[in-house]
């Protein structure tokens, strides 16, 4: 099947980007607005827009009013891009019950690797390797007690369980300051995702931030279009994508991709998601330590970055794998993925 009509819940860039994916492949699109957004260019762009009520963020994350939008305008598909609802299980759901097709992974699959501690175990369970880790901590006294079992010299870093980002995440070099730090972490989380829960891991003081591009049809099929590397960062924060990983050794590489590709198969990943691993960087060779950290299931914002030395548009093919293609039916499994192009 092809989709006919996509509702765009998002705003700014990524729902330009998609808006334009789909005019490409003849799909009409709707664009979603609250009043302060009556002039932003995807508004313009898509051939349909429905305003919302209220103004701001909030509109875009009312679940009722965007299956609302989709349904009043006959859509049969909803794109959520990437933050406001897009690893949103219970939007993902909403959207399945209102008979309508949600372009990423399913509903739980978004509860998964929305939660980090989950997440872990199921990497744990297919041999893919991760740091280190506390369950999830119910007092500052059970964050002291993971931080003394490291021993002298260990460090560790307080993640929030619920969501991403570097929200929530505060490093620990020293014992004394874990009372403050886990308060600070703890309303964070909270501000940002609604649930201040954390866990701990121990802390990779010189480490390399990568990530695996994966696209998959929700059969156990999965395929991979390399990595990007995140590891400039501030205050957690991505601030420049590079693909390929520069002076990475490639039997590390190799290793790397591996891991992502049987996790997501694992799980029977649908549509797309990168996979991130952090490599201790202190002596980099073939045989180096890499560790699984958390999945991101959506659209990243870094997708052009793997676009641009892939020659494949990944937004057209999340629609035709949300369509109900397989990676066989679109030339995309494995072994037809070109090699990176360019840098």
């Amino acid at each position: 099947m092809t989709l006919s009509k996509l509702l765009v819940a998002n705003r700014g860039e990524i729902a330009v980007r998609i808006i334009r994916a789909a005019a490409d492949m003849g799909i009409s699109t709707v664009s979603i607005f609250p009043s302060d957004d009556t002039e932003s260019l995807h508004v313009q762009q898509a051939d349909e827009a429905v305003r919302l009520e209220g103004r701001g963020v909030a509109s875009y994350l009312d679940i009722d009013q965007v299956i609302s939008a989709a349904i009043s305008t006959r859509c049969d598909s909803v794109h959520p891009g990437y933050g406001f609802l897009a690893e949103n299980a219970r939007f993902a759901q909403a959207c399945l019950d209102a008979g309508l097709i949600f372009v990423g992974p399913l509903a739980e699959t978004l509860e998964l690797f929305g939660d980090k501690v989950r997440a872990r175990a199921i990497a744990v369970d297919n041999d893919v390797p991760v740091l280190t880790g506390s369950s999830e901590l119910g007092s500052v006294d059970e964050a002291i007690a993971f931080l003394e079992s490291l021993g002298d010299g260990g460090t560790m870093i307080l993640k929030a369980i619920a969501g991403g980002g570097g929200r929530g995440a505060r490093a620990v070099n020293d014992a004394a300051d874990i009372k403050s730090l886990y308060a600070e972490a703890t309303a964070e989380a909270m501000n940002a995702f609604g649930d201040g829960t954390l866990f701990a891991e121990r802390l990779i003081t010189r480490a390399r931030h990568i990530e695996v591009q994966i696209l998959g049809d929700g059969s156990g099929t999965v395929s991979n279009f390399g990595e990007r590397e995140c590891s400039i960062q501030r205050r957690y924060q991505k601030v420049m994508e590079v693909a390929p990983a520069p002076n990475l050794p490639d039997g590390l590489r190799a290793r790397i991709i591996d891991s992502a590709q049987r996790l997501a198969a694992a799980v029977n990943y649908r549509i797309l998601g990168t996979f991130e691993f952090l490599v201790d960087a202190t002596d980099l060779t073939d045989g180096s330590e890499y560790y699984f950290i958390e999945a991101n299931a959506r659209l990243q914002v870094e997708h052009t970055v793997t676009e641009a030395v892939t020659g494949i548009d990944l937004v057209e093919a999340q629609l035709n794998i949300a369509a109900g293609y397989s990676l066989s039916d679109l030339g995309l499994e494995q072994a037809d993925i070109p090699a990176p192009r360019g840098f």
